[in-house]
């Protein structure tokens, strides 16, 4: 191992097998080639006392939950972005995916997600069964999930689905 003090990197020779870290270990970003294994996931989750309504901008880069815990009070549309700075075409490569989930809290009166957008374009999300939903769930949780696929640049196709929780 070589540790270069003035770029504070530290340099693995090829062939090593294992590498062990006694604690934590950050890093900016991480690329795994070849088969992996992982015990334990945590995701980044935003909880906010906000009703769903209006145009909602989802920002990729800062959660993979997002949870509105006040009653929606209208249907909505979703915007997937990287965040106010960065496009998800931007920090995505063709070729690649990513999930996120959004929990919308439901009253008496329930509504739902009406339209997609990825970047503010819109996209018509295939979703599971076939259909997009036509209402909310009463007096529950409803949880979209979308996964978007990027297939060229600024090209994607969303699978979207949402199950109800009450």
């Amino acid at each position: 191992i070589k540790n270069d003090a003035d770029a504070d990197v530290i340099e693995i020779p090829t062939g090593t097998t294992n590498v062990t870290v006694a604690g934590s270990l950050t890093a900016n970003g991480l690329e795994v080639t070849g088969t992996s294994k992982v015990q334990q996931t945590k995701e980044k989750m935003t909880i906010s006392a906000t009703a769903a309504t209006g145009t909602i901008n989802y920002d990729a880069l800062t959660q993979s939950v997002l949870y509105f815990t006040t009653n929606a009070s209208a249907n909505w549309t979703v915007n997937l972005r990287g965040d106010g700075s960065n496009t998800l075409n931007s920090i995505m490569s063709t070729n690649e995916a990513l999930t996120v989930v959004f929990l919308v809290t439901q009253g008496s009166t329930a509504y739902y997600n009406s339209a997609l957008q990825v970047d503010g374009s819109s996209v018509t999300p295939k979703y599971q069964g076939g259909s997009a939903p036509t209402a909310g769930t009463a007096s529950g949780i409803d949880a979209y999930t979308y996964n978007i696929i990027k297939t060229a640049d600024a090209t994607f196709t969303v699978l979207a689905s949402v199950v109800d929780f009450s």
